[in-house]
């Protein structure tokens, strides 16, 4: 089942499938190892739903919601 990054539950898994997003954004996720393959792990959702907490490719790194929302993923 495929899922936008923002709809994960914390603990979910899954293998990115494409990643969307305006210009700016997409490029910036692509610098950060956002990529098609990669697998991702929800770790942390802060209080307010904003930002999430994923490990990827080895480290963790923050994104916002709206970052989150562009990637799609096909969950474990």
């Amino acid at each position: 089942m495929e899922k936008k990054l923002s709809e994960f539950f914390v603990g979910q898994t899954g293998v990115i499938k494409s990643v969307g997003g305006e210009g700016k954004i997409r490029r910036r996720l692509f610098d950060m190892g956002v990529t098609p393959g990669a697998i991702v792990y929800l770790r942390k959702v802060a209080p307010l739903g904003d930002p999430v907490e994923v490990t990827l490719r080895g480290y963790e790194l923050t994104l916002r919601k709206s970052e989150a929302e562009a990637v799609i993923a096909e969950v474990k």
